[in-house]
């Protein structure tokens, strides 16, 4: 009789009552590729494929399966490449967080259903490696990252663009009637010139460069431009390591430990990183059983200063990061600030990692802990009135003026209200207002989009406004800059405080005491309590994925997970 939890074609049989017809059967159709009997006998490796004609950030991935596949077969192992879905941020609707879990059950499922001794993950944009982390974090079987890569900047009469900070920033000057739309036309060519992830310190580079900490890439995986040969290198080699991991064993599980996590934490602060790198994190740890301490967090943010020098929060690019030193060079910087003992998927530590760090002379992108970009991290976590669960606000992308502010509520309701409203000459609103939108969380929208970068409005642009403070129970991309409150938990949808504010409310943003305040009274609060209705629940949410999210969806603090797939305590 065979063992169906033997390595390659024998993992994971097909029940047909029969184990060994089952394994001839197998085999029979294997057979139809073209297979030896030799070649199904090594170790198989499987590599998730997540090219697609609607996601650019992933032009490369073709490539990068062949690459994989040599270094597989170099190691003595069989690969084997399979799809699963691939979301891009632009082409998403209602908008890729959406999507996220279901990519994440697809991952975790292809890769329970199909023998493979280890798999390698290749994504990039931004929910992509996330949902394949949650997915192969579930599976437990050995997996490696392979990210796709930042792509190369663009230029535009004589300046330097990267997508997404500029694209904001210059729309923001269409908007204010500072660009004509020929210009528009002309930039919307230059934004984004090569295949591959944004290349600036978005949400895309924030999740590679938090992989690399946990130890689930090779060294340098983080940075390395999409376009360049280091980055099929780099692929070749993550073939290799994913036979080594099959055969010491060492698993999602094994590799992303509570200190791993925690090194994320510390890299995410120290890279200025994305808000969205937090929730993604939670739902990642979520998935092995591990909590994140929001209040623990904020003290890392005290600690660890921003020491990487890119956009939005500082001048350059991801492939500057790259000639820099990139991640082994952090590891570096950030010394004893990070556990470097733990294992990664190189057979190695973060320590072996640091130790081979290019030390550039002169460079100015990865700056020393004497010499930070800003002291302290790019996050602070806000709790208050507003938000007795939890909120972020950038610090480092955010106007200091800004920081402790109080000013006068002006409410959107939705979305559709926002967009609707935000460009009226009628709009009562100020400069120095506290723009509110809500019904824009996980289940408001639903799936939190990137809308709580709430465009300044079109009359206050048009006068020279640059930033006002902006909150919200929805989320914002990491490329964005602005004093911006965000992912306010609980979300209005589902009865939060944000729900309870009314358009001339007082509201208080104080960063430094970590509180956001609504300010008014208990009882006038418990009293629009009473009055407050559920909004109706959107079209088509009787049935499908829709009615799967709305039901099972948890909040920004438990990273916007499905319920059904966070473990039980115990």
């Amino acid at each position: 009789m065979t063992d169906d939890t033997k390595s390659g074609l024998r993992k994971g049989l097909t029940n047909y009552g029969d184990k060994e017809f089952s394994l001839f059967l197998r085999r029979v159709f294997i057979k139809a590729m073209g297979y030896s009997d030799d070649a199904l006998d090594r170790p198989i490796i499987g590599i998730i494929d997540t090219y697609s004609d609607f996601n650019p950030c992933h032009g490369n991935v073709p490539e990068l399966v062949e690459a994989v596949k040599r270094g597989v077969m170099l190691a003595g192992g069989m690969p084997m490449a399979f799809p699963t879905i691939s979301i891009h941020e632009s082409f998403a609707h209602p908008t890729s967080m959406f999507l996220r879990n279901l990519m994440a059950l697809d991952t975790e499922e292809m890769i329970r259903a199909q023998p493979m001794d280890a798999v390698v993950v290749i994504g990039g944009c931004d929910k992509t490696i996330p949902a394949q982390l949650m997915g192969a974090a579930s599976a437990n079987i050995p997996a490696i990252v392979v990210p796709t890569g930042p792509m190369l900047v663009g230029h535009y009469q004589g300046e330097v663009l990267g997508a997404c900070t500029d694209c904001r920033r210059l729309w923001g000057q269409f908007r204010a009637g500072d660009r004509t739309e020929g210009e528009m036309d002309e930039i919307s060519g230059r934004l984004a010139p090569t295949k591959g992830t944004c290349m600036v310190m978005g949400t895309a580079s924030t999740i590679a460069c938090m992989v690399e900490a946990l130890g689930m890439s090779l060294p340098g995986s983080a940075t390395i431009p999409a376009t360049h040969a280091d980055r099929i290198r780099v692929a070749e080699a993550s073939g290799a390591a994913a036979i080594m991991l099959a055969r010491e064993g060492l698993t999602p599980k094994t590799i992303m430990t509570k200190a791993a996590i925690r090194n994320a934490l510390v890299v995410l602060q120290a890279i200025g990183g994305s808000t969205n790198g937090l929730v993604h994190l939670t739902a990642i740890a979520g998935r092995l059983g591990i909590e994140i301490d929001l209040e623990e967090f904020d003290r890392m943010g005290l600690d660890v200063p921003v020491l990487i020098d890119l956009k939005p929060s500082g001048q350059h690019y991801m492939e500057h990061f790259h000639w820099a030193g990139g991640m082994p060079r952090l590891f570096k910087e950030l010394g004893e600030l990070i556990d470097t003992s733990h294992p990664t998927v190189s057979g190695g530590s973060l320590a072996d990692s640091a130790a081979l760090a290019d030390m550039v002379k002169g460079q100015d992108v990865i700056r020393s802990r004497a010499n930070p970009i800003h002291q302290g991290g790019g996050l602070a976590v806000l709790r208050g009135n507003l938000a007795p669960r939890g909120a972020l606000i950038k610090r480092s992308a955010a106007s200091s003026a800004l920081l402790q502010h109080e000013g006068r509520a002006v409410v959107f309701d939705s979305l559709e209200d926002m967009a609707n409203r935000i460009d009226s000459d009628d709009l009562d609103v100020a400069a120095d207002d506290v723009l509110v939108l809500r019904n824009a969380g996980p289940v408001g929208a639903p799936g939190m989009p990137e809308a709580g970068y709430i465009p300044i409005p079109r009359k206050l642009a048009r006068a020279g406004v640059k930033d006002m403070v902006r909150m919200s129970d929805a989320r914002m991309s990491g490329t964005a800059f602005g004093s911006i409150v965000l992912h306010i938990t609980p979300e209005a949808a589902v009865g939060g405080p944000l729900a309870l504010v009314r358009n001339g409310d007082r509201i208080r943003l104080d960063t430094a005491a970590r509180r956001v305040d609504l300010l008014v009274s208990d009882e006038e609060l418990a009293r629009r309590k009473a009055e407050w209705v559920a909004p109706a629940e959107p079209a088509g949410s009787e049935r499908g994925y829709l009615r799967l999210f709305l039901d099972q969806v948890t909040q920004a603090d438990q990273g916007c997970d499905f319920a059904f797939c966070i473990p039980k305590a115990g």
